[in-house]
């Protein structure tokens, strides 16, 4: 018996919506997890909301938080500024953790190139993340400058050496970085904590795309019942996640959106051979 996947709605699918008015779309077009980013939330509070109405409308709604995004600035800063990021980041693994989230996702820098010490801060943040009982889940973004494909994130995680370590991966990212399938046959499974779902863009090349070029899934360029495939053969069996940042799908009611979205999700894991939770 194959395992039975959950689906999840990333809030940037319907960016521009209100936060709670996001945990009701998902709700209601009935997924079983929304992805949060820490920014939404900070804007929620700034606006006068509390941290307990959204932890409230989850619970009506019976979501979960099966990943929270992000913890950025780790990888790039030194000295005193090094300090005020792992402060910020701390103030966001706790932040997640109120909402019972197992992981954190943590963005490497855009603009500074190479790995060379990003295993360094990224122990720090593992660190972090047992203290607060969030995992500490390595990117990479395939458009950045330093960690943007999965070999890489291979070695800064060999370098880490920690038995935490682990990573998101994500399919338009694997597309635009011309990532293989043997790459992710290679990784360990334990290492591979979440996956986000999307399509990349026909008439753009690889390794020319970034956030926006992402579309809906099946309406793009990447083979994703392959890339699923190995993945259901190495016995994945944790939460796919829609993740868009399209201004054509924010354009369109938010519900229609993430309804759409859920459809071509469970037609995708249904070719692959997935069961869904219901």
């Amino acid at each position: 018996m194959f395992p039975v996947m959950k689906l999840s709605l990333n809030s940037s699918t319907i960016k521009p919506t209100p936060i709670l008015d996001k945990i009701r779309v998902a709700g209601e077009a009935g997924y079983k997890g929304l992805e949060l980013w820490a920014v939404e939330i900070y804007e929620h509070v700034g606006r006068g909301g509390e941290v307990s109405d959204l932890e409230k409308a989850l619970s009506d709604y019976g979501l979960e938080v099966p990943c929270f995004i992000a913890v950025r600035n780790w990888g790039e800063s030194e000295g005193w500024e090094y300090k005020l990021a792992m402060d910020e980041a701390r103030r966001r693994f706790e932040l997640a953790a109120r909402f019972n989230c197992p992981l954190m996702v943590c963005t490497p820098p855009l603009l500074q190139p190479g790995i060379d010490t990003l295993h360094q801060g990224y122990r720090d943040l593992l660190e972090i993340g047992r203290e607060t009982g969030v995992r500490a889940v390595l990117e990479y973004i395939s458009f950045f400058a330093s960690l943007n494909n999965i070999p890489d994130t291979v070695t800064v995680l060999e370098r880490t050496n920690d038995p935490d370590g682990c990573t998101i991966l994500d399919a338009f990212h694997n597309w635009n970085n011309k990532t293989t399938l043997a790459d992710i046959e290679a990784l360990p499974l334990d290492q591979i904590v979440h996956y986000h779902i999307d399509d990349a863009a026909k008439d753009i090349p690889s390794g020319e795309q970034t956030d926006p070029d992402r579309v809906m899934i099946g309406e793009g360029a990447i083979d994703l019942k392959s890339e699923l495939t190995v993945l259901k053969e190495k016995g994945y069996d944790k939460w796919l996640s829609l993740e868009l940042f399209s201004e054509e799908w924010w354009a369109k009611d938010p519900l229609e959106t993430a309804k759409i979205g859920l459809e071509k999700m469970r037609e995708l894991v249904a070719e692959v051979g997935w069961t869904v939770e219901e």
